[in-house]
């Protein structure tokens, strides 16, 4: 019997999960590196931002999701260099040797230069980035209450710049927590003086949807009271005064940045090996360029294909997907069997903005309002990997849509050491 092949996967999100899931185990031990000890779905952060689902409903430790994987290691670390030379990868926690690499590490929020917007404002990227976004929003009305007059007005203009996905279910979240649950929480407040503006450089929101899409997500933006400001970018941010390029200036405490991501990188592979948007070039089974064992899964991955020339759409979709047939093809190159090209079928794209109000983009339909509302939060339910967490996601929203209200509104502050 020949000695199983070793595979290192590193990044634990939607690709590395689904990889490890559908590889062989009589064929491979699999080493899985991650900077944090869980699996984190990203699609559901802004309701943790906005104190509606706990961060352990979307969390899931990476030991327990794998614990009948018996020919799984699960290592906490950051990957500090490639040695493809050697088959070697460095780590923080040391060095490991592999017959196969995956790089599955995904996109981190691109600031375009801007280290001043960097250091002042918040991201949505982790479930960490969640709970510090939640906390320092809680603890700005702690602060609201005692602040003086003048000071009040930074405090209460909150600014999302990027109206994909990300931007616009965040404005709609805060929108229906500012209607519905802060002013009980905090009465001595007026909210008709909270100002919630979504920034976006392009024409529309939701600018890479159905034009239907577009239109149904400003207009419920609006309706719920935000004010979108679109063909306008933010020139700076210094933690207090946010500028535009058209020399506006706006009084702010608070800007959560979702306009953009760039690859994580890892040092090591040549710079033939990216492409001018510093995504890894994989050939249709996602093996990078020029290197023979060595493959990119996911968003971090750039691959040309007829249905898309100019690479796939960076969502979990693709990741999965890549994943499933990268893990069948190397049993196929074991065997020294023909590969399975890799061609994305677009199932379409959601988003959802509040309560009854959502846009759904289907290859044969598109949608919008409670239907497509519903859709959204079925499809995202059966995402979530762990039937107890699907049933607690699930209470917690028929909950909220029964009352309006969570109790989830916790200000969780790390301790200081003694």
């Amino acid at each position: 019997m020949k000695p199983k092949q070793k595979i290192i996967i590193v990044g634990g999100g939607f690709a590395g999960i689904q990889f490890v899931k559908t590889l062989n185990e009589d064929l491979f031990d699999v080493l899985l590196i991650d900077k944090v000890n869980h699996h984190q779905f990203q699609p559901l952060f802004y309701q943790v931002a906005t104190s509606q689902i706990e961060p352990s409903s979307i969390s899931f430790p990476l030991r327990n999701v794998f614990k009948n994987k018996k020919n799984l290691q699960v290592r906490l670390a950051e990957v500090t260099n490639i040695r493809p030379t050697e088959n070697k990868i460095e780590t923080t926690i040391g060095e490991f040797e592999y017959d196969f690499l995956v790089i599955a590490i995904g996109c981190k929020t691109n600031f375009f230069g801007n280290k001043e917007i960097d250091n002042n404002s918040f991201t949505l990227k982790s479930t960490s980035d969640a709970i510090t976004i939640r906390n320092h929003i809680l603890q700005t009305f702690e602060n609201i209450i005692s602040a003086r007059e003048e000071e009040k007005e930074s405090l209460l203009n909150l600014v999302i710049a990027g109206a994909g996905p990300t931007g616009v279910e965040l404005a709609g979240a805060f929108a229906e927590i500012k209607k519905h649950i802060l002013p009980k929480d905090y009465p001595g407040i007026d909210f008709s003086k909270f100002n919630i503006t979504l920034v976006e450089g392009s024409k529309h929101t939701l600018n890479n949807m159905s034009d239907t899409a577009k239109t149904a997500s400003r207009k419920y933006l609006e309706q719920m009271g935000i004010k979108v400001l679109t063909e306008t970018l933010v020139k700076n941010y210094d933690g207090n005064l946010l500028t535009f390029t058209n020399g506006n200036i706006m009084k702010t405490k608070t800007v959560i940045w979702a306009a953009g991501v760039t690859p994580n990188l890892i040092p090591g592979l040549t710079t033939d090996c990216f492409t001018s948007g510093n995504r890894i070039k994989v050939n249709r089974v996602n093996k990078v360029d020029g290197i023979e064992n060595i493959f990119a899964l996911g968003d971090i991955a750039f691959m040309e294909t007829p249905n898309y020339p100019r690479g796939h759409p960076q969502v979990a979709n693709v990741a999965i997907n890549q994943a499933k047939n990268l893990a069948k093809n190397l049993k196929r190159i074991l065997n020294q069997q023909p590969t399975t090209e890799f061609e994305y079928k677009d199932l379409g794209t959601m988003a959802t903005v509040g309560r009854n109000k959502a846009v759904v983009d289907l290859p044969f339909i598109k949608f919008k309002g409670y239907f497509a509302w519903i859709t959204w939060m079925f499809l995202h339910l059966m995402l979530i990997l762990s039937v107890r967490n699907k049933l607690i996601i699930f209470i917690n929203w028929a909950w909220a849509y029964i009352t309006k209200d969570t109790s989830l509104r916790l200000i969780l502050s790390p301790g200081k050491k003694k």
